[in-house]
């Protein structure tokens, strides 16, 4: 990431004739948001003068108290290359602020950075690589979203099966064109999923390129005549789309501390810790890594997706966490549930916290499962002491509202709002009548 000072913001939006900067923030359900102003307004902008209404964003203000500020990190500074190159637009990611110059508890990047800083003082870096899915459909005479797709394309396939290859293309080269270091893309599973993974790298600059990269995929997308969705299992019958997170720490002069060439898997006992924090609380955040209604459809057994609170010591993709093959500098762990739909901050703050919690209380990781646990009845999971996931939101909630430590983690605010909001969208479902219901019984009954 650049080093940018004020002097460096204004003379780049002057010498690349930037017109428009957007000021981007994230809330606490995943959703970017922004506000556009001029390049006449840059100076104001850099000494955090720019006030919003937070009473209009969900889950930040009441009303009666809705003056916040946003403060730009200035290192975040990136020029859209999909817009104009006469009059460009530019993008600032900004921390939310209140009037008294304290930073905002819920915005969910002040979230991750405590806990980041929670871990340097234990000498750590968070470091992470999502694998972002999502799926390409076609749109209607009026340009609104489908789910229908005229492909039959399945993993790794090429053009013709794969029709949204040069989609692909363009997402890949303008993120490089923004900085971003792409390692792979290709088709998935499902007929129109694709998959594009991120660098290796920071953790809180992953978090802000995952937010970036969400909305350069559907405005690519757009520009092509197709719908992009993040939405977790849009599709019956097919594989629904994750965001892998890999994750390892660092110690300050940057090895790999999850690393150990002396055990015979070549993994550290901090490791094993941090895998058992995550697992000891993943009931508690499932709501976090699988936010939505929409996120348990994905959560079934034979797509592709893990069901267990389990972890594999072989690159058994059937389990929560499987540890790559890769040893060495490239040790890490991967966790397999959280979905295309979910707040990276909180995610991520989630994970690391979870992580620290193992460590510092010598948390022991259960006994790793082995086998494809897809095909495993309940009973012999049991037998083996294995959890299951939430299969629902309304479990989720359950186990979210059980959980002191992430409530702790998450503070109040965002504690509070989210679940409330979550209560909500799991009462509108169990309320509504699905299409589904109306074919089973309308006719029989």
């Amino acid at each position: 990431m650049m080093k940018y000072n004020k002097e460096d913001i204004i003379r780049m939006a002057e010498e690349e004739d930037v017109e428009f900067i957007r000021l981007q923030f994230t809330d606490i359900f995943g959703v970017l948001k922004n506000m556009a102003v001029t390049v006449s307004q840059l100076e104001k902008v850099l000494d955090n003068q720019c006030m919003f209404d937070g009473s209009s964003i969900e889950g930040f203000l009441h009303i009666e108290e809705s003056d916040m500020y946003l403060h730009p990190d200035l290192d975040t500074f990136e020029i859209f290359p999909w817009r104009p190159q006469q009059g460009k637009v530019a993008r600032l990611i900004c921390d939310v602020y209140l009037p008294d110059g304290s930073p905002f508890a819920g915005d969910p990047r002040y979230v991750l950075k405590t806990v980041l800083r929670e871990a340097e003082e234990m000498g750590y870096s968070f470091f992470v690589g999502p694998e972002c899915e999502f799926f390409l459909f076609q749109t209607d005479e009026e340009g609104h979203p489908t789910t229908q797709t005229r492909e039959t394309g399945s993993y790794f396939d090429i053009s013709p099966l794969d029709m949204g290859e040069n989609v692909r293309r363009d997402i890949v080269l303008n993120l490089e064109d923004m900085g971003f270091c792409v390692e792979a893309s290709h088709h998935e599973l499902a007929p129109a999923q694709h998959e594009i993974d991120l660098e290796y790298g920071d953790a809180l600059k992953t978090a802000d390129d995952i937010m970036t990269f969400r909305m350069a995929v559907k405005t690519i997308a757009k520009r092509h005549g197709f719908h992009a969705t993040f939405m977790p299992k849009p599709r019956e019958g097919v594989s629904g789309s994750g965001m892998h997170i890999n994750m390892s720490l660092a110690d300050a002069d940057g090895n790999n501390v999850f690393a150990d060439q002396t055990d015979p898997m070549g993994l550290s006992q901090t490791a094993r810790r941090f895998m058992a924090g995550i697992l000891g609380h993943m009931k508690g955040m499932a709501i976090l890594t699988n936010p939505l209604v929409n996120s348990y459809k994905r959560l079934i057994p034979g797509y592709d997706a893990p069901v267990t609170v389990s972890w594999s010591e072989k690159s058994n993709r059937s389990s929560l966490i499987r540890i790559p093959s890769v040893r060495g500098k490239g040790t890490r762990i991967e966790l397999r549930c959280p979905d295309s739909a979910a707040n990276p901050y909180l995610v991520l703050a989630a994970c690391l916290a979870a992580g620290l919690d193992g460590i510092k209380n010598k948390m022991e990781v259960p006994e790793s499962l082995e086998g494809n646990v897809f095909y495993m009845d309940e009973e012999r999971l049991t037998e083996k002491q294995v959890e299951l996931l939430p299969r629902t939101l309304g479990e989720a909630i359950y186990a979210f509202e059980e959980d002191d430590f992430i409530k702790s983690i998450l503070g109040e605010h965002i504690f509070t709002q989210y679940l409330e909001a979550k209560k909500k969208e799991w009462k509108k479902f169990r309320s509504a009548v699905t299409d589904w219901e109306l074919g089973e019984y309308l006719y029989r009954y």
